[in-house]
């Protein structure tokens, strides 16, 4: 017999099924202010169906944000912080050339996996409190935050997941699950490596290159220096990686080159490694005698394990107490907003939404029957986090 959150879960499918259509019909990239805004006008709308009340809406540098506040105003009163977004990597028209579908329990349509299946997942796990199985909330409360620049860096939303975040008993991260080292899928995350951006912009002297290339200061050679000292930063042992990206030099055949610039992506399991590629760039040495100008910086600090290790172990037990197995949890490479959370000292704990694959990809999919028993799960972890009765 199944557990009465995972029979509530089952129940509720239909209208999961239903509302997540609605959100991934309408397209929501991340570049695209109009388009996000437009996304977040129907968001509302499924939210305030489902918790009884419209959300808070947030521009900020032109995004739009929503938060809704459940439970006590107490500020001091045990809250968890459920984060998701709502913005894609997915151009407008890609609807058309990856239509929606459900098809033998696969979910398929732009940001299926990442992570709009997730943040359905989440609203209707939210409105369990304020109606329902999650039970009312009287001395503790929950946020649900849903941003629309997560694809982008987080840039107009970072000061917000972190004062969201700040005090919370927990922040649970409704990105997509991944597979464990046995290729088990629906894995939560432990773990995320911080990123860091740079551009190295390097200024030389243009000559002509057949009459008198000596007067000139050859950029793309110093560039080429440059992309061998910034690989020897990286540090495979710890995980470290550091990878130049995208370049560009010169304007003409017949021109020494007299500027050009390169882009790093840097992956760190540890804000100390971050610290110390961030020193190394910073100390790059010209070759040429080109003047060498360094742009970025730290964007996300790392999920470390130990900011989600103890959350991990309540969600093992929750999921065990409601009849689910969940794979190894995992430690990924790509950043979240979990990232953020993790940074300013709070439990983390992500990977919670849905289970599928193709990110970002023409696969993208997500899995129907996972959908019941992840969204039981997260009701009873928030449950677990707040104090309330053992699911």
């Amino acid at each position: 017999m199944s557990h009465p959150l995972v029979t509530w879960a089952e129940t509720s499918l239909p209208d999961m099924l239903a509302d997540l259509e609605q959100v991934i019909r309408c397209e929501s990239p991340s570049s695209d202010h109009v388009a996000v805004a437009r996304s977040a006008d129907l968001i509302s709308g499924i939210g305030a169906r489902r918790l009884g009340f419209a959300p808070e809406r947030l521009v900020i540098d032109g995004v739009t944000h929503l938060r809704w506040q459940l439970g006590s105003p107490d500020p001091d009163a045990p809250r968890v912080l459920l984060l998701a977004h709502h913005d894609t990597v997915w151009p407008v028209g890609s609807i058309e050339t990856h239509p929606f579908s459900i098809q033998d329990g696969v979910i398929r349509g732009p940001g299926s996996f990442d992570m709009l299946t997730g943040l359905v997942m989440a609203i209707h796990a939210a409105g369990t409190f304020a109606d329902g199985p999650g039970g009312q909330l009287a001395e503790s409360a929950i946020t649900l935050l849903v941003t629309g620049d997560e694809e982008v860096g987080s840039n107009a939303s970072r000061a917000l997941i972190e004062q969201e975040a700040r005090g919370c008993v927990a922040a649970l991260v409704l990105e997509a699950a991944g597979d464990d080292a046995a290729g088990r899928p629906g894995a939560l995350k432990i773990g995320r490596k911080g990123t860091s951006m740079y551009r190295i912009n390097i200024a030389g002297r243009a000559a002509h290159a057949g009459t008198e290339p000596e007067k000139g200061i050859n950029s793309l050679v110093e560039l080429a220096h440059q992309v061998v000292a910034v690989q020897r930063l990286a540090d495979a042992s710890v995980g470290t990686t550091v990878v130049p990206t995208v370049a560009r030099s010169g304007t003409t055949t017949n021109t020494v080159p007299g500027r050009a610039w390169f882009d790093v992506d840097v992956r760190a399991l540890t804000i100390a490694e971050q610290h110390r590629v961030d020193e190394g760039i910073r100390e790059l040495a010209s070759h040429t005698g080109a003047t060498l100008t360094v742009t970025g910086g730290i964007n996300r600090p790392p999920l470390e394990t130990a900011a989600a290790q103890a959350t991990w172990e309540r969600a093992q037990a929750v999921a065990e107490s409601i009849g689910i197995e969940l794979p190894e949890a995992i430690v990924v490479g790509g950043a979240s907003d979990g990232n953020i959370t993790a940074g300013v000292g709070v439990p983390t704990l992500d990977g919670l939404g849905a289970v599928g694959g193709g990110a970002h990809a023409d696969h993208e999919h997500a899995m129907v029957a996972d959908i019941p028993i992840r969204t039981a799960l997260l009701v009873g972890l928030i449950r677990d986090l707040l104090g309330g009765e053992a699911p």
